[in-house]
């Protein structure tokens, strides 16, 4: 039985449908990445596991148990955390605030203020300055830190690259095997295809909401991927062009 697991999954913004049948599944300490360009329904996926967009009950399971349309707060007390694309830190609080706000679940596990400063060193030295006055790589680090301290099972992890620099992004994903070190599982929502494919065990495509490719990504070829991302076999469009 997968940790995380989608059957069928559908979602609605009012009358515009953003999924259309999605399937998933998450293993136990696996970490899978999500491609797909801009509307593809990413981020609305993750939305769905965390409960900001409703979905059938029985289209979403975490650990057998049935979680879809259950409230945000009763899903991060199940286990499950998500690192928001555009972080959404709280701009009136200091970085080490934030990272207290993440322990809110009382969730027991190893995740503490020591060992997240121990691993981002450099928020320790800046915890008592407002966390919204950091770098843009540093406050990627607090809004990590802050799922973090909520102890989850899976971790969720929305555009973690975008619009910092490849040297923090390096940082930021080099600081992954010590998060799934002990089990931990995450689901890692990216637009950067390379990067996606190198950290990640299986790799999903999504394109119009649905599900283009899936497979081990060792074992993706790039030809395959830019099929499933552009949703068009270039090849074929050029040889039947007049």
């Amino acid at each position: 039985m997968s940790l995380v697991a989608a059957h069928a999954l559908e979602a609605f913004y009012g009358d515009a449908q953003a999924l259309f049948g999605i399937d998933f599944r998450l293993e136990e300490g696996e970490l899978v990445a999500v491609i797909g360009a801009n509307g593809a329904g990413k981020s609305s996926f993750l939305k769905c596991l965390t409960g900001l967009v409703k979905a059938r009950r029985d289209a979403l399971q975490f650990d057998g148990r049935p979680i879809g349309g259950l409230a945000p707060g009763e899903i991060v007390r199940l286990g499950l955390a998500m690192v928001p694309e555009g972080r959404r830190l709280f701009p009136s609080l200091s970085v080490e605030e934030n990272l207290l706000m993440g322990g809110f679940a009382r969730r027991k596990g190893p995740w503490t203020l020591a060992r997240l400063y121990r691993m981002f060193p450099i928020l320790e030295q800046k915890r008592r300055v407002p966390a919204t006055s950091l770098s843009g790589g540093q406050q990627q680090m607090v809004a990590i830190g802050r799922a973090l301290m909520s102890n989850p099972r899976v971790l969720l992890c929305d555009e973690l690259s975008l619009g910092l620099a490849p040297i923090v992004i390096k940082e930021i994903y080099d600081a992954m095997p010590a998060i799934t070190a002990e089990g931990m599982s995450l689901v890692v929502v990216e637009q950067d295809v390379m990067v996606a494919q190198r950290v990640s065990q299986r790799l999903y495509c999504f394109q119009e909401g649905r599900v283009s490719l899936e497979g081990a990504s060792d074992e993706l070829t790039r030809e395959q991927i830019s099929q499933a991302y552009f949703g068009l076999d270039r090849a074929a469009a050029a040889g039947a062009a007049p």
